[in-house]
């Protein structure tokens, strides 16, 4: 185990790169908070027009997918939305607005506020991207595992689909399992929270389930005639974002491609990724994840910062504060593999200018 300091006084010696680290506002939170109710209400409006409207007027494939590709794309921005509040603004202005967060991911999940608790006990253990859990237990840990084997690869998708990370049914049984640690907290205030939390998710998908039955004319035990392809396009949705964020973001083979800064070679993947994900500021969050672990606090989400400072400021930054070093550089502690390809992707960068 090396035990790494953040860089954060050499960085914030360069007026350049100083607002990466600036404190978000009121107007700010409130605001992601916003964009959070709205993308939640487009969500509602999908199912709505899925079941009754599109279900009326065209066959069941064209309407599922008037349906399914836009709420998938939707719940992708859902998990991004996500985690730009839980760094910055993880405590909702309204209390309702915390039960809307992540309820489309699954019939069964952790509250919000496990969620926060949860994804600050992934950084604390894990801030090299590359070193999992290596101060402690890292609540993604089994997100990471398929990954490392070329024969358990493929099984990442099914297992994002079947609830494996963090808004996911299994990954509730393993938090569940895990915290707290005492009955008396759990008693007190996570029992009664997460009951109402699954009160609020046994009423919204009880809601879905009866849309499919008395205004399509069908009896009530054919519900799950919505409700199925309605959960297996929020699941893609949300598994494809989980995906990024867990297995792209912290794979050896994503961050040696990044060592040759491929947004430089490769301008096509820039629009495409940004597409997908939902602008060049959430791309932002793949290419420099290694600098929101570094100061998961302090810098936040790149996809936050790219939304009131515009990405490619946001980019120009990140790669400046790469050049100087995440982590400080100790004379008795070796260069991590991470620190090594940071590095050299900075290197690539200088030279590309010259």
């Amino acid at each position: 185990m090396v035990f790494i300091a953040p860089n954060k006084d050499e960085m914030l010696k360069h007026e350049s790169i100083k607002f990466l680290f600036t404190k978000m506002t009121n107007d700010n939170m409130l605001y992601r908070w916003e964009v959070f109710t709205l993308l939640f209400v487009a969500q509602i409006c999908m199912v709505l027009l899925y079941a009754l409207v599109f279900l009326k007027f065209f066959d069941y494939w064209t309407a599922t997918l008037l349906m399914g590709v836009p709420i998938a794309w939707l719940c992708i921005q859902n998990v991004y939305c996500l985690h730009d509040v839980i760094h910055g603004a993880s405590f909702p202005p309204h209390d309702w607005q915390a039960y809307i967060t992540h309820c489309w991911a699954d019939q069964f999940s952790i509250s919000w506020e496990d969620v926060v608790m949860e994804h600050m006990k992934h950084h604390s253990s894990t801030p090299d991207l590359l070193e999992h859990g290596e101060f402690g237990w890292d609540p993604a840990s089994w997100l990471y595992v398929l990954q490392e084997r070329w024969i358990t690869l493929p099984l990442v998708p099914l297992w994002h689909f079947i609830g494996a990370n963090d808004t996911g049914a299994l990954f509730a049984l393993l938090w569940y399992g895990n915290f707290p640690d005492s009955f008396s907290q759990l008693y007190t205030k996570w029992f009664w929270q997460r009951l109402k939390h699954h009160l609020w998710l046994l009423i919204l998908w009880g809601s879905v389930w009866l849309l499919g039955t008395y205004p399509l004319d069908r009896p009530l035990s054919e519900g799950w005639r919505v409700l199925l392809p309605v959960t297996v396009a929020t699941r893609i949705g949300f598994a494809s974002a989980w995906m990024v964020f867990t297995n792209f973001n912290h794979s050896h083979m994503w961050n040696g491609f990044l060592a040759r800064a491929p947004e430089r070679s490769y301008p096509v993947m820039l629009v495409i990724m940004s597409m997908i994900l939902g602008g060049p500021a959430r791309f932002n969050e793949m290419l420099f994840h290694d600098l929101h672990h570094g100061f998961p606090n302090a810098v936040g989400a790149l996809s936050m910062r790219g939304r009131f400072n515009g990405w490619k400021t946001v980019h120009k930054a990140a790669m400046e504060a790469l050049s100087y070093g995440i982590y400080k550089q100790e004379e008795t502690n070796p260069e991590t593999k991470m620190q090594k390809l940071a590095q050299r992707r900075s290197q690539v960068f200088k030279d590309a200018k010259k």
